[in-house]
């Protein structure tokens, strides 16, 4: 394959630096502002019209450029995950380094490195060709790392503005050897939190022998949530789910079985109920899941300290597939730990959540776009129906009513919201000359 031209990755390597020095932490309102500002002024140099809309948290930078002809909406945020713990990263999390091939930073894969492959496929492709030959729109938004609350809304108030014949989603890449992946969706998410408090105060452990103990509780309530392989125990849970249709069964059937090299990469001896290959992806890709993100009560520290916890709590997430609807999944949910005896479970909602989301295999820009990996990296692109994580492309899929498609320039062992996230320069590559590929083809180019 060859290399990108020297101006390209320059400015790509240069804009990505820039925008790696900005703490761009939603979760603690870290410069925000900024970055925003930093994001329309890259826009406004492509010659783009670029306009900063406020919504009830974070601005979303709006852009609109190029050639009369079909449309090409980028979606993308600008924010980032907090970068602790600190002590574990060996560079500078906000300052891009550079070391063994590879660009270190928060944020150097999961947004701003997807961002920047956009903008630097859109400046090769303008002086190549000496203009834009095709139309296109951003959206990048500053809150995907909090649930999008407000992005919804923005869509649904903008949906003229924001109409578009293809949608380019936020990430993608290379799968675990390095063959091209792309997605056409992704799962839903609804953010629960099980808490329970059995006594005023904690107490002597002594008295577990007569004292219910919260943990107990929680942890019976969580355990009768699924079995011993993953599948939900909660009645009704898969009621909604959409049957795959013959070209997604096909899709999914011909996906590489790539589980060794996962397994070396993650450090597993196995994956949960022995799949591997077809059911593995099936189960990975088109399946809903609960999760526990945390059990959290009572004594933690060094050696031991003889406590009955008077309270306790569970932090779970949900991820959903089409035709999963998050606020009916909570009501399910709740529905069961009443009907099971656990009446002492408080149930909170931690956010709405997002809608799953998958666009159509057969559309015209997904077939454009593999025809696009297949010349850039030479081999068979692999395709997931949907991703197994979540964002909110439902808006873009049933609003603007466009085919969603996932290219980037991640792998399996970026470590997004770990310490030492960081992209691989030759898949940075790649990833720009397939966007810029794309955009050419999709055009008529």
């Amino acid at each position: 394959m060859h290399t990108l031209p020297t101006p390209v990755m320059n400015y790509a390597k240069d804009t990505l630096a820039r925008l790696v020095a900005l703490p761009t932490v939603s979760a603690e309102n870290r410069a925000i502002p900024e970055t925003a500002r930093l994001v329309g002024e890259l826009l406004e140099d492509l010659g783009l019209r670029v306009e900063i809309h406020p919504t009830a948290g974070a601005p979303v930078v709006y852009a609109e450029g190029g050639s009369s002809g079909p449309t090409m909406l980028f979606y993308n945020h600008y924010d980032v995950q907090p970068a602790d713990p600190l002590e574990l990263w060996v560079s500078d999390p906000f300052i891009l380094t550079e070391r063994d091939g590879k660009l270190y930073g928060r944020g150097a894969n999961d947004d701003k490195g997807e961002l920047v492959a956009r903008l630097a496929a859109l400046r090769w492709l303008k002086d190549e060709h000496g203009h834009l030959p095709l139309r296109v729109k951003f959206v990048i938004e500053g809150e995907e790392e909090i649930g999008s609350p407000n992005l919804e809304r923005y869509v649904e108030q903008n949906k003229d503005r924001l109409r578009a014949d293809a949608v380019i989603w936020e990430a993608g890449g290379v799968d675990a050897v390095g063959r091209p992946l792309v997605y056409c969706g992704l799962k839903g998410i609804v953010g629960l939190e099980l808490r329970c408090k059995t006594a005023a105060y904690d107490l002597h452990s002594s008295l577990g022998a007569i004292v219910q103990n919260p943990l107990y509780r929680l942890a019976a309530a969580v355990a009768s949530l699924r079995d011993r392989e993953g599948r939900v125990l909660v009645r009704g849970f898969y009621d909604q789910v959409r049957p795959l249709t013959e070209l997604e069964e096909e899709t999914l059937a011909r996906i590489p079985d790539e589980s060794p090299a996962l397994m070396q990469e993650y450090g597993l001896k196995g994956f949960l109920g022995g799949v591997q290959g077809a059911a593995l992806y099936k189960k990975y890709l088109a399946e809903p899941v609960i999760n526990i993100n945390g059990i959290h009560g009572g004594y933690g520290g060094p050696g031991s300290k003889t406590v009955l916890p008077a309270e306790g709590f569970v932090k779970l997430d949900i991820r959903l597939v089409p035709d999963q609807e998050p606020r009916h999944i909570v009501a399910l949910v709740k529905a069961h730990l009443l009907e099971n005896g656990f009446d002492d479970i408080e149930v909170i909602e931690l956010e709405f959540g997002e809608h799953p989301a998958r666009s159509d295999l057969a559309s015209p820009w997904v077939k454009t776009a593999l025809e696009a990996c297949r010349e850039v990296y030479g081999q068979e692109p692999v395709v997931w129906p949907n991703f197994a994580g979540s964002g909110p492309m439902y808006p873009f899929t049933h609003v603007i009513g466009a085919p969603v498609l996932g290219l980037g320039i991640g792998y399996p062992g970026s470590k997004i919201h770990s310490p030492n996230e960081h992209i691989v320069l030759r898949h940075f590559e790649s990833g720009i000359r397939v966007i810029k590929r794309a955009l050419e083809k999709f055009a008529g180019l």
